[in-house]
């Protein structure tokens, strides 16, 4: 679940890539109609849930029944596995699971073929993953678990310091004045997120632009880092970093540190997904913040911030020899129905916003209601063919700044110019 800003290619790119640019020449060669046994290559379950999701729709599916096929652990490994398997026109799996911004390089590269929207409720779910889901207005996958960051703190400072819970950064900063005056905070830290060389950097860095009121994209495109906004959002975490609000350890922060950091009372903001909830209100003793904290939308520069939108989509691989089970093997697992069974027996965030009212899962996972409203206001990264190497632009010259390499304006600078030579295709 960790896992955890939208650009489309120029025009001579995409046709390079529809025609297979980028270092493929797939033509497609599976059978649109054929049924039978699949394979579904997805994210180890360690809950158990999704094996017993799909013994029950081999219960009824005797003749098309499915396969589950472990992806590596990490994100890395598992797009490596999935292009390998592209590239070889391989037929060995037919539904897979992408992460949401793989979905343009999946889509304009012909790994994955379109699905029709007639066929599929989209109005059921949330908007910003399904529009992460399409690529050049058509769908080309499902959204099958979604995610927002949230802004977990430690309600129990901040009640006996007579703070509010924060809004805005210059509130975050504020209340950690306070708390941090009391005897019971000591040893503890302002706030951590993500900030260690990763895509989580990319997140965070992107959450902070858009807290900000910038975006590290627009709409066409273009990258928008040149902007007064931008600046704001890489001198917050910049300057965070050098007044200690954010802890100078922190530059190794991925989401389990800095979970294990607030798990263990050594923060009193922390930004992290929905999945690290349970595990700091354990009651086993492996927690020493159970039934002290409470969680939150981000904050931002003038009131509630802005997520960047996380999660995983079901794709039909486009050298399937039976198409048309997959689609409706995602058309089960996706459902209504099943969705709330899934929630029952994992953390895993949804994507239809039926299930965020559902009074029992309302009482399991008490911050529902908060995660619904980061979701609706997320935002999704980039729609890029290239989006790998445009992370990996972001996260060398944010993390140079952090770690005082660089200025933040030269690292907006060379970032505007990268992006924009990887939108343009060059």
């Amino acid at each position: 679940m960790k896992r955890a800003l939208t650009t489309v290619l120029a025009v001579s790119a995409l046709l390079a890539a529809g025609c297979g640019g980028g270092g493929s020449s797939n033509t497609a060669t599976g059978d649109a109609n054929g049924r039978g046994p699949i394979a579904f290559a997805t994210l180890k379950d360690g809950t158990g849930t999704v094996p017993k999701l799909v013994e029950t729709w081999n219960a009824a599916h005797p003749d098309e029944t499915v396969r589950i096929v472990d992806l590596p652990e990490g994100a890395d490994g598992q797009r490596q596995q999935l292009i390998q398997q592209a590239q070889t026109q391989s037929d060995s799996y037919d539904v897979i699971t992408i992460d949401l911004p793989w979905t343009a390089e999946f889509a304009a590269r012909r790994w994955v073929t379109e699905l029709p929207k007639d066929q599929f409720d989209v109005d059921g779910y949330f908007a910003a993953p399904v529009k992460g889901s399409e690529y050049r207005d058509k769908l080309y996958a499902i959204p099958h678990f979604t995610g927002a960051g949230m802004l977990y703190y430690r309600k129990d400072l901040l009640d006996k310091a007579g703070v509010a819970v924060p809004k805005t950064w210059a509130e975050l900063k504020e209340a950690c004045a306070k708390v941090l005056a009391l005897p019971e905070a000591a040893g503890a830290s302002c706030y951590a997120g993500q900030f260690d060389k990763y895509e989580g950097l990319a997140i965070n860095f992107a959450e902070a632009v858009g807290s900000a009121g910038g975006e590290v994209t627009d709409q066409a495109g273009n990258p928008k880092l040149n902007t007064p906004e931008a600046k704001a959002g890489l001198d917050l975490l910049v300057n965070s970093f050098h007044d200690g609000t954010i802890p100078a350890e922190a530059i190794t922060y991925k989401e389990e540190e800095g979970r294990r950091a607030f798990q263990q009372g050594k923060l009193i903001f922390h930004r992290n997904w929905a999945y690290i909830y349970a595990l700091m209100n354990a009651s086993d003793g492996s927690s020493q913040v159970p039934g002290k904290f409470g969680v939150t939308v981000l904050p931002g520069v003038n009131g509630p911030g802005v997520s960047m939108l996380g999660g995983n989509n079901l794709a039909v691989s486009a050298f399937s020899k039976k198409q048309a089970t997959a689609r409706d093997f995602i058309k089960y697992l996706t459902s209504a129905e099943t969705q709330r069974t899934h929630a029952k027996g994992s953390a895993y965030p949804m994507t239809r916003p039926v299930i965020y009212q559902d009074p029992e899962l309302q009482a399991q996972y008490p911050y529902l209601q908060v995660l619904e409203q980061a979701i609706n206001t997320a935002r999704p990264r980039p729609e890029l063919v290239r989006y790998g190497d445009a992370s990996s632009v972001i996260q060398e010259q944010v993390y140079a700044a952090l770690s005082g390499q660089t200025s933040t304006e030269q690292a907006l600078a060379t970032m505007q110019q990268k992006l924009t030579e990887i939108a343009q295709g060059t």
